[in-house]
């Protein structure tokens, strides 16, 4: 499979799989989040996105950091509903 080699599709990928992850772990994100320790409880997860994600994108892409504010996006801001010491 060719290297994503263009930054819309680099980000919709990483926000593909940030909505992956917050999909099949909706319970640890919130109790991540209402006890700040967020990517503590989904390092794991986590990690493997950034493996999948950096395996599906040309290196420049990468460096641009979209997978890491696909995450933010994604999985802390769409949460604003949940209490925690964060806001």
């Amino acid at each position: 499979m060719a290297l994503i080699e263009n930054e819309k599709d680099a980000r919709r990928l990483a926000r593909a799989i940030a909505s992956d992850i917050a999909l099949y772990n909706e319970d640890k994100i919130a109790e991540g989040l209402s006890k700040d320790t967020l990517f503590e409880v989904i390092a794991e997860e986590v990690e493997e996105g950034r493996t999948h994600y950096k395996s599906r994108v040309a290196p420049a892409l990468y460096g641009k950091n979209f997978f890491d504010r696909a995450l933010v996006d994604v999985l802390v801001r769409s949460k604003g509903h949940v209490s925690s010491p964060i806001w």
